[in-house]
């Protein structure tokens, strides 16, 4: 009679007990296998250092102050009284314009602010209702509360002035862009509609092309008449024609279903979000060059798109941020993409604007340069 098999012990253990041993055989295998992994321990240990570190010294770094222009017509006192405590005020940084200049530094970004004390300042203090004139830009949300709040506590020197009556403050406040009946969304939305795209195109990138790879399919296409330049071209529009669905998905149901408010040309929007996935396309492609599973790839998100959205001015404006950190945005693509994005769908921009062109340029640039780099790694890497 046949001894029973003795190689594998009973699945739970002896008498379905577990094992303290094998347990700890397990979980040292896994420990010494992320030891050796070295980008793991990375992401592990120093990107959440990075990215707190980043993002704490947005939150309380030394920031510029918005630049608030004040145009003083009073010919009374307390206008002068009003303008001298703005300039004193922590919450802004001010210059003295003339109110017709008012408009264009706005348009031309000079200004994210004017405010205007009427010619009848004075009077209307003394008879207890005051109500200056506040032009915001109003693109970026963040920075109309400081100045706001810089001018009312500015009101506030006129009461050792006017006594025995109580001062009714009651700002008129005017919009260049956007106004009251936007909503956080309305602002937002121009940014995320971009970002959206930007991010999954990316993310589905790196791990189909890495894929392409580890079949060995690519390595199939090598092996042929191709040139590297084609395959990588191939590769570029596959994923962009597919990007370019999704980009066209995102579009449609910001605008139809969010009801995202829109002063600008359908098509550019599309054209700019274009732009974003080719450029997540290139951008997913290079960087697959330097992984070697799913699990690596799906590293690069928290050390690519995660500075990048904390740095681009989707959450904080750029002009607000640290200068160190200013300098770092004005070479992240995303930083222009969102520019051109809430150009149009804010501002109402169009081919004509410098800015835009310059978004778009920068943005078609970063392109061109990923399909040639992808195309110098893969030559390096596989040829």
């Amino acid at each position: 009679m046949a001894e029973p098999r003795r190689g594998l012990p009973r699945a739970g253990g002896k008498d379905g007990v577990v094992s303290g041993h094998r347990v700890a055989a397990i979980t040292r295998r896994l420990l010494q296998g992320f030891r050796r992994d070295r980008r793991t321990l990375a992401l592990l240990f120093v990107a959440p250092i990075v990215i707190l570190g980043l993002l704490g010294y947005l939150m309380r770094g030394s920031t510029s102050a918005p630049l608030v222009g004040i145009a003083n017509q009073d010919g009374g006192p307390l206008g002068a009284l009003v303008a001298a405590a703005l300039r004193g005020s922590s919450h802004i940084a001010t210059t003295d314009i003339n109110a017709a200049d008012g408009d264009a530094k706005l348009k031309d970004g000079s200004l994210v602010a004017y405010i205007v004390l009427p010619s009848d300042f004075s009077q209307q203090a003394q008879n207890g209702n005051v109500a200056p004139e506040v032009h915001l830009e109003g693109s970026e949300p963040g920075v109309n509360a400081p100045v706001l709040q810089a001018l009312q506590q500015s009101m506030l020197t006129l009461g050792s002035w006017v006594t025995g009556r109580n001062i009714t403050f009651q700002p008129r406040v005017k919009y260049f862009y956007g106004g009251p009946n936007y909503d956080t969304l309305d602002y937002f939305g121009a940014a995320f509609v971009g970002l959206v795209v930007f991010f999954l195109v990316f993310v589905i990138t790196i791990v189909s092309f890495l894929n392409e790879r580890s079949q060995g399919t690519l390595e199939r296409l090598m092996a042929s008449p191709l040139r590297r330049g084609e395959i990588v071209l191939g590769y570029m529009l596959g994923f962009t024609v597919i990007a370019l669905v999704q980009a066209a998905e995102v579009l449609i149901f910001s605008l139809a279903i969010l009801k995202i408010q829109n002063q600008g040309n359908v098509l550019l929007i599309f054209g700019m979000e274009a732009l974003m996935a080719i450029a997540a396309v290139n951008l997913g492609i290079f960087l697959s060059m330097f992984a070697r599973s799913e699990f690596q790839a799906v590293q690069f998100i928290p050390l690519v798109v995660v500075p990048q959205v904390l740095l681009s001015g989707i959450i904080f404006p750029v002009s607000s941020e640290p200068k160190a950190l200013q300098y770092l945005s004005d070479v992240l693509p995303l930083t222009y993409a969102v520019n051109g994005m809430r150009d149009i769908m804010v501002k109402g921009a169009d081919l004509t604007w410098s800015s835009l062109q310059l978004d778009a340029a920068v943005v078609a640039g970063f392109c061109i340069a990923l399909i040639a780099a992808g195309t110098a790694t893969l030559r390096r890497r596989l040829g």
